[in-house]
């Protein structure tokens, strides 16, 4: 199989679901169990239909979802350190030979002694007698020991023959001291090579010693190896032709190991090459010469003394009677490649990196040369070097390289593919490739497979890959890769690629993006080139693509189109000629306005080139965006915030509704003031005419306009974007508007969910001027408010401002940042009156070097000088390097461990299906009896808790968002660990995700932020896999969100809502918003529920009292609307009925009644349940089982069946031994078995079972 058809094969495999239906498989391949397996399936269907009277035609494999989320190579640890790219230095570059060195003198020394054998050689008899293919016994000793001489220089002349040679035969130490002096006086700094043959003397000693002879031969006297090296001195090359020159190569390690501080030269400058080990003789076979290790010199001579080569070569002339004979009779070539071929192929079936390396690797670069078997020597070559690295590195280190690199001047259209994978493979390991890509014209060779169409995309994404390496820092490589049309190839691609043409399309449309981006990267030729193209407008599409990859990609490219090499024309300092770029800064505006809207994407890998892009934005234009930035710290005359400077120092003022369309993050608010000419003067919370801000439209909806309450979902980021969109480059308010939202943008970053995000931001605020300083939160003077608690109106000294509040607070939240300007005056303490929390914040005057130019702020007058120094801030992308690491993994073999995840999800799909069918047949009495208890010692209570499927394990958190995991089998505290930094938000949900797999444990804030852990019960071991802002906007006056999500796994759906009239509808397979679904304007949600058997289809409790089911799979969405709640009270729990009856839900106030809800039912309820007398605090519905409980802050829980009978109550008791309860702040069912999990505002979480449990 050609390796094309491979690499189709394999990835047409891996673009199903990763995980199937596998309970029919697990039921045909097991034997006996497999009927027991079915059973329990048709039971557990029958069980289901009996929940509710709709005829649902569907199996119980709706209760096991097989979507799985989040487990692409982006989510392995994204916040650890980015993987690196291809290396041009270090270890992966040591293939390459080093800078040729020229051998200018050679010394051959012979030790023969003709006629006499050494003392300490036995020789056996025939031996070997031939010395460079001479007999010595076939004439007299001397004249032999001349011609022998004569020949050895000669074989050497044939490698080197400018170089002068020296013969010494049979010499004394001084002879050889003198030889070796005059070989380095007149080799200088060149390579002498020094040759010694001792098969007429004793073998070299274990202290490194060779031997020669005294001048009347009467004795052998020793040479130590030191001596020899300080003469020759280095560079040199050493051939020892004698028994046990082993010791010999081992002397001089040990020399150069103990004294290598007083070494003449580096060891690395010496090479070393011994015939055989110490403790090895020379071969005496009659077959072979005496000095086999010499006649390497002459390799074809020495070959055809094998027995292989005399069949060869028999081969071919025994078929030569035939074909003088028959004409047309064919020539049967050697089967000697073919079988070698075989061999490397069975090796390759078997082999590992841990296995000695295959022996045929030299040969089949040989093969390579032979045209009948270079395709399949190719295909082999690429299976060896998907294998991984080390065999990338050892197929360079034995010379695959001149090869590869030769092929690509060939036309074959067969070879193209797996060319275009070989060099994939070389380049992602070694990026020094690229000069002599672009020295061979290898470049055009891509170029001309990536405009191809009969590739497949996979492959098309190798050659933008080679591509975009070549372009890699690397101005030739870029140069040429615009010569020959890459950015119009590239760009043609990305206009007429259809997302849904192929399997792996989006691969090509990553590469495509990288490939340009890193062509455009710091080459302003280049950029413009792009700009003229109008490759802004191709890549805006490209934004809203369902992978990350390539919405980060797109990100990167558009980011690598602003120039950072200064704003000078921006800030109208240089002339008309070097201004004459407006199409430029157009374009960069507009690239401006397209990244900010993806600025609170759901993927950090996107937000982190977001961050990066808009450093470069900020670098080139950060003369204004420093000056818009300061105009809130700077105090003002005539306006009521300039009396009021404590307000930004506050934390927790209310905050203005964003829409949920808005790019911003819930917590930030629009600017209030971007200008300092012009003078703001606030009265009754409106604001003059004579702003600049009433004309540019940014203060639409802003705190201090009367409209804010008014405002529509257009958002007045909408309204700030359109008017920018029809405004000329020459309007001021237009720049005004753009810089004040990148502001936005940039602190928006600052506080990310995620650490990785927010310092990114932080390095970008710096740019402009903010900066991080440490500070540290007041601890609140009251306690914690209850949820339903309305928020505190403004203190009167706060009057006229209670729909606003001071830009920092909007902006920063949690950010601690400081502007580099003048300190202002000192917070008011009347000011600080019923404020929750207070921050202090520190001012760091900026000195500046440069003269004052008389903007607002002497820091805005900073010339360039500086500007090299603040390059060093920019932030640097990271989604090229860790896209590189796809081609560095195997590309042809699935992963080893598919198997072991397969086998694990089987045995844990059976589990579920055995006590699913338990859970529907259980009829259960009483559910009380505690079987564990854990005191989690959190300082808040418990907030939430959490109980594991398939493990006995349960998982807490508290309201400043500590999470502790316990295993209440074995009561050993597994692990603990913080979900973020600031821990006043508190927690609102805890789900897992991908249950029947390895889970991850997704935990929401109240403040909306989403943040997903995997390895999270190993203690200390918890990653954060990825993390990002579920909630965006929310409604005027407003002190917080309160979130409410739900997780649903057969979807692979989070539905978010809060303080905010609508619900945010997120795929976490493409970690994007796919839709905002209207809920209700004038009141919020307060609870919500995904349903876990039908996706797509989610309830919504209203803090009114009402109730709504959704399913987005309907073109309304809504599916009905009722108010089952007499009482205007808030919906505390809300949940569908066990089954897979959709249409059956329970919804509990906090009035403290449960009502059953039916939507086939004209009426709003057919059963209620007064469960608690206006204390209820918690409800949870199990998931298979006809049961629920309900908890209240009066220290009781209440277990029901699904006909309102009491099936348990747990109080509070003071007695020592009875189970105490506090109040109840959360339950959780165990999703397959009777366990029930209580949390409690005291901090002790306890799980209960019925009766016949054994307590723990």
């Amino acid at each position: 199989m050609a390796l094309g058809d491979l690499m189709a094969s394999r990835f047409s495999q891996t673009s199903v679901p990763l995980v199937t239906n596998h309970c029919d498989d697990y039921a045909s391949s097991r034997g006996e169990d497999a009927g027991d397996l079915a059973s329990q399936r048709r039971d557990l269907e029958t069980a289901s239909s009996s929940y509710g009277n709709a005829a649902v035609a569907t199996t119980s494999m709706a209760y096991l979802p097989q979507t799985i989320v989040l487990c692409e190579l982006r989510h392995d640890a994204f916040e650890a350190p980015v993987p690196t790219g291809p290396s041009d230095n270090g270890l992966v570059s040591k293939w390459r030979p080093k800078d040729r060195m020229k051998t200018g003198y050679v010394a051959l020394v012979l030790c023969l002694n003709i006629s006499v054998d050494p003392p300490d050689v036995i020789k056996i008899s025939p031996c070997a007698r031939m010395e460079c293919w001479i007999d010595p016994f076939s004439m007299a000793p001397q004249k032999a020991l001349e011609t022998i001489g004569k020949t050895l220089s000669v074989q050497y002349e044939r490698w080197q023959p400018k170089a002068r040679y020296k013969v010494q035969l049979d010499p004394t130490v001084d002879e050889v001291k003198k030889l070796c002096n005059t070989c380095r006086r007149y080799a200088k700094s060149e390579r002498v090579l020094f040759h010694y043959n001792g098969h007429g003397v004793p073998k070299p000693t274990a202290n490194g010693e060779i031997w020669l002879f005294n001048k009347s031969y009467t004795q052998y006297i020793p040479l130590p190896i030191s001596d020899l090296d300080s003469w020759l001195k280095t560079p040199s090359i050493y051939v020892f032709d004698c028994s046990a020159s082993g010791m010999i190569v081992n002397a001089f390690l040990e020399l150069h190991d103990w004294n290598s501080s007083s070494s003449t030269g580096s060891v690395k400058d010496c090479i070393l090459l011994a015939a055989c080990e110490a403790h090895e003789t020379l071969p005496q076979s009659a077959e072979f010469p005496a000095d086999v290790f010499t006649s390497c010199t002459t390799p074809i001579k020495m070959a055809l003394r094998w027995d292989a080569w005399d069949m060869a070569a028999e081969i071919c002339l025994s078929q030569l009677p035939s074909l003088v004979e028959n004409p047309n009779a064919e020539f049967q070539p050697s089967p000697f490649f073919t079988e070698q071929l075989m061999a490397f192929e069975i090796w390759l079936d078997h082999g590992s990196e841990e296995k000695k390396p295959p022996e045929q690797l030299p040969i089949v670069l040989q093969v390579l040369l032979s045209q009948c078997h270079r395709f399949k020597a190719l295909v082999l070559l690429g299976r060896f070097l998907d294998m991984g690295s080390w065999a990338v590195d050892l197929a360079l280190s034995v010379g695959i390289f001149p090869y590869v690199l030769k092929l690509l001047q060939t036309t074959t259209p067969e070879l193209r593919q797996i060319l275009v994978f070989i060099w994939t493979k070389i380049l992602a390991l070694d990026k020094s490739c690229q000069v002599d890509l672009v020295k061979d014209g290898g470049h055009a060779y891509f170029i001309r497979f990536l405009d191809s169409m009969e590739a497949y995309p996979e492959q098309r994404a190798m050659a933008a890959f080679v591509l975009a390496v070549i372009v890699d820092g690397h101005r030739r490589g870029q140069e040429a890769c615009i010569e020959a049309g890459v950015v119009q190839v590239c760009l043609k691609h990305l206009q007429c690629s259809m997302p849904n043409d192929g399997q792996n399309e989006p691969l090509f449309l990553q590469w495509l993006c990288l490939c340009l981006g890193k062509l455009w990267e710091d080459f302003t030729e280049a950029q413009i080139i792009g700009l003229q193209a109008d490759a802004p407008a191709i890549y805006v599409p490209l934004l809203s693509e369902p992978q990350p990859e390539v919405r980060a990609s797109a990100v990167f490219a558009l980011g690598t189109l602003l120039d950072v090499g200064g704003d000078a024309c921006r800030d109208g300092v240089g002339g008309d000629d070097e201004c004459d770029d407006d199409d430029k800064f157009r374009a960069e505006i507009s690239i401006v306005r397209s990244l900010l809207s993806v600025v609170s994407d759901g993927s950090p890998l996107v937000r982190a080139e977001v961050a990066v892009a808009l450093a470069r934005f900020a670098f080139g234009h950060k003369q204004h965006l420093k000056s818009i930035a300061a105009a809130y710290w700077k105090p003002q005359s005539n306006s009521l915030l300039n009396s009021l400077p404590s307000l930004a120092h506050v934390k927790g003022t209310i905050n203005q509704y964003m829409p949920h369309t808005s790019i911003l993050s819930s917590q930030i608010g629009p600017l209030t003031r971007v200008g300092n000419d012009n003078q703001s003067v606030v009265r009754d919370g409106r604001v003059s005419t004579s702003s600049p801000l009433t004309s540019s439209g940014i203060m639409h909806g802003s705190p201090l306009s009367d409209d804010s309450s008014q405002h529509s979902d257009s958002g007045m980021l909408n309204d700030v974007l359109s008017a920018m969109g029809s405004s000329t480059i020459q309007d001021p308010n237009h720049f005004n508007a753009m810089y004040s939202q990148c502001v936005l943008a940039m602190c928006t970053l600052a506080k990310d969910p995620s650490p990785c995000i927010a310092s990114l931001g932080r390095r970008v605020l710096s740019i402009i001027g903010i900066e991080q300083v440490v500070t540290k939160p007041v601890n609140p003077s009251s306690g914690s408010r209850r949820p339903a608690e309305p928020t505190s109106s403004p203190t009167p000294s706060l009057a006229g401002l209670a729909r606003s509040s001071s830009w920092f607070d909007m902006n920063a939240g949690h950010l601690p940042l400081t502007f580099r300007t003048p300190p202002v005056s000192p917070p008011r303490p009347s000011y600080l009156t019923g404020m929750r929390r207070v921050y202090s914040l520190e001012f760091r005057p900026h000195l500046m070097n440069s003269p004052d130019s008389g903007l607002a702020d002497p820091l805005l007058g900073s010339a360039g000088s500086s500007g090299v120094a603040e390059r060093s801030l920019l932030p640097q992308s990271t989604i090229y390097n860790w896209s590189c690491g796809h081609f560095s993994k195997p590309l042809l073999t699935t992963a080893d461990d598919a198997e072991e995840m397969l086998f694990k999800r089987e045995g844990r799909e059976k589990f579920a299906v055995e006590h699913i069918a338990k859970c529907q047949h259980s009829s259960i009495s009483r559910l009380n009896n505690q079987i564990a208890g854990w005191d989690t010692k959190f300082e808040t209570g418990t907030k939430a808790a959490l109980l594991q499927p398939f493990s006995p394990i349960v998982i807490a958190a508290d309201e400043n968002e500590r999470i502790k995991i316990w295993n209440y089998e074995d009561a050993v505290l597994l692990n603990g660990f913080d979900n973020h930094n600031f821990p006043d938000k508190g927690i609102s949900k805890l789900c897992l995700v991908n249950e029947l797999d390895d889970s991850l444990l997704l935990v929401a804030s109240c403040d909306g932020s989403i943040r997903i852990w995997k390895d999270y019960a190993l203690n200390g071991k918890q990653k954060l896999v990825t993390a990002f802002s579920s909630i965006q906007g929310h409604k005027p006056g407003v002190r917080s969100l309160s979130a409410v999500v739900d997780w649903q796994q057969q979807s692979g759906y989070l539905y978010a809502s809060g303080e905010i009239s609508s619900i945010m509808l997120w795929d976490l397979d493409k970690e994007q918003l796919l839709n905002s679904i209207p809920s209700s304007p004038d009141c919020s949600i307060s609870a919500l529920s995904a349903s876990q058997v039908h996706g797509g289809q989610f309830a919504a409790g209203f803090v009114d009292g009402s109730v709504r089911l959704y399913d987005i799979r309907t073109p309304e969405m809504l599916v009905c609307a009722k108010r089952p709640h007499t009482r205007v009270e808030r919906v505390v729990g809300i949940g569908f009925q066990p089954g897979l009856d959709s249409g059956k839900f329970v919804s509990a106030s906090q009035a403290g009644d449960i009502e059953f809800l039916d939507i086939r039912n004209p009426r709003d309820t057919y059963l209620t349940i007064n469960a608690h007398r206006g204390s209820l605090t918690a409800l949870a519905v199990h998931r298979h089982a006809p049961i629920i409980a309900s908890g209240s802050a009066k220290q009781i829980i209440k277990v029901f069946s699904l006909e309102g009978e009491v099936l348990g109550t747990i109080r509070y008791y003071s007695t020592f031994m009875a189970q105490t309860i506090g109040p109840v702040s959360c339950l959780t069912f165990h999703p397959y078995q009777v366990l029930l999990a209580a949390g409690a505002a005291d901090a002790c979480v306890s799980i209960y079972t019925d009766d016949n449990a054994q307590a723990r």
